[in-house]
């Protein structure tokens, strides 16, 4: 468990004042960078741009319903390349309707494989309580065609860590052998939170907030959420090599000071005498 939490992975999103937030993450870090369909893909990949220099394994998202064509994908992969960038995580995006030729994904990784591209880590979504227009068949069958193209998995937030360790599991039965990154919710304050979704636009809160109504139960009975009660539930699932996972995938809600705080305060705790290792 103490090596999950060392190895930092923290979604954040390009809003202002960021960058400087950023600056108190650990060297080596993994720093997931969104895109919004307000803001677009271009803000993501300055925020890229700005943090050059700093020692931290960027991870741009370049959602494909936001890329027009194959030339806007080849621009978006050169502009990364001349950056250094060797990651990318590809999400379908929020968009109701594709913006050019991608309208999945898959269809996304497909022309990208068609491109020496030089990405060494291709990270995808995954849905361990469903996903509300898709039946978990073609879930499945969405990842079995996926990691020929990628090199992980994140999987979107669960509070419920029986139900993502049984998810977990029939995964792996499903043939899909991905490393995976679990998806949690970091530290939130709630008005911190809710500034923070402003910012993002009403439109995306909204959508999130339908996608996570425990969350927002969790945030009403309290003012703030820790994730610590979910981590150890997870213990027993880390345990297991045949879930093969890599490690805890933060979403941070731009609290990146508050997750750094608790992730070191974990780790002291995880230190003492008998907690579980990873």
């Amino acid at each position: 468990m103490q090596t999950c939490i060392e190895r930092l992975y923290l979604e954040v999103f390009p809003v202002r004042g960021i960058e400087q937030q950023l600056l108190a993450m650990p060297d080596g870090a993994y720093i997931g960078i969104t895109c919004s369909p307000k803001q677009g893909l271009d803000v993501t990949l300055d925020l890229v741009e700005k943090l050059q220099g700093h020692e931290f394994h960027l991870v741009p998202h370049v959602a494909a319903r936001q890329v027009h064509n194959r030339a806007h994908l080849r621009e978006i992969v050169q502009r990364l390349q001349d950056r250094g960038v060797d990651s990318m995580f590809v999400p379908g995006g929020d968009v109701p309707e594709p913006l050019g030729d991608f309208d999945s994904s898959l269809a996304l990784l497909r022309e990208l494989a068609e491109i020496d591209h030089g990405f060494q880590h291709i990270g995808v979504a995954a849905h361990p309580e469903g996903h509300p227009a898709i039946d978990d068949d073609t879930l499945y069958q969405c990842l079995r065609d996926k990691q020929a193209l990628s090199t992980y998995l994140v999987t979107q937030m669960c509070f419920d860590p029986q139900v993502l360790s049984a998810w977990l599991r029939e995964m792996r039965d499903q043939g899909i052998t991905l490393p995976a990154w679990i998806g949690l919710p970091g530290v939130m304050n709630r008005m911190k939170l809710f500034s923070t979704s402003l910012r993002i636009g009403v439109g995306e809160s909204a959508r999130f907030a339908r996608k996570q109504s425990s969350l927002a139960g969790k945030l009403l009975r309290s003012s703030n959420y820790q994730p610590d009660d979910l981590v150890h539930g997870l213990a027993p699932a880390i345990r297991d090599q045949q879930l093969d996972i890599d490690g805890f995938y933060l979403f941070s809600f731009n609290q990146v000071k508050d997750t750094i705080a608790w992730r070191d305060d974990m780790l002291r705790s995880l230190a003492r005498p008998g907690a579980a290792a990873c």
